[in-house]
């Protein structure tokens, strides 16, 4: 084990600790630690993708595909980069924003056409692409620079839809701490994208 291996190990709650061991039995092809990871954590993923769609239906879809996912891609786990209840997190955010898109693409056909080119004229733009591509490039360097700590509260927050008091919970940390957290790793993002205001787009 390295010395980077023991140092994220060392963070980790006795709790995050269970989860990545049960990631890694998991990517061994140990179908027992599939549910008992489904037992700790469903009622996590459940509740991010409810708050995400507002769907019960497709939350709980949502929440299958995220273990479907955890069974294939359980070696890509890598625990010094996060702890396995953020990696969950971001599974469900990217498993949620692709039903948003596709509910969104049903709504969108059921359109009149007249409809379906106003929307194409006002947004489907080469030029509007490219700077929503650069927003996403600079929002990403932005997020490298902060501290692991303000990274993951923000990430648990922003992309996992977690309410401060949640990700306290979450972390095993006072909730002051992952305020302050927040708060620091907000004001610092916004000390380096101010610059670029007038280049991010809504």
């Amino acid at each position: 084990m390295t010395d980077l291996d023991q140092s994220a190990k060392s963070e980790f709650s006795t709790q995050d600790q269970v989860l990545a061991n049960l990631i890694e039995q998991i990517a061994q092809g140990n179908e027992e630690a599939i549910g008992l990871l489904y037992d700790q954590t469903s009622s996590f993923v459940y509740g991010v993708a409810f708050r995400m769609l507002n769907d019960s239906t497709m939350a709980e879809e949502v929440t299958m595909d995220v273990y479907m996912q955890v069974w294939r891609q359980a070696n890509r786990f890598d625990q010094t980069r996060g702890k396995p209840i953020v990696w969950l997190a971001v599974f469900v955010r990217s498993r949620a924003i692709d039903r948003l898109r596709s509910g969104q693409k049903e709504r969108e056909s059921r359109h009149s056409l007249d409809t379906i080119e106003d929307t194409v004229a006002t947004r489907g733009n080469p030029e509007d692409s490219s700077m929503y591509n650069e927003q996403c490039r600079l929002v990403q360097h932005a997020l490298r620079s902060l501290s692991a700590e303000q990274r993951e509260v923000i990430e648990m927050a922003y992309f996992g839809g977690l309410s401060q008091s949640e990700i306290a919970a979450q972390m095993g940390e006072p909730l002051g701490t992952v305020k302050t957290r927040i708060r620091l790793g907000m004001k610092k993002l916004r000390n380096i994208l101010g610059p670029y205001e007038g280049r991010l787009v809504s």
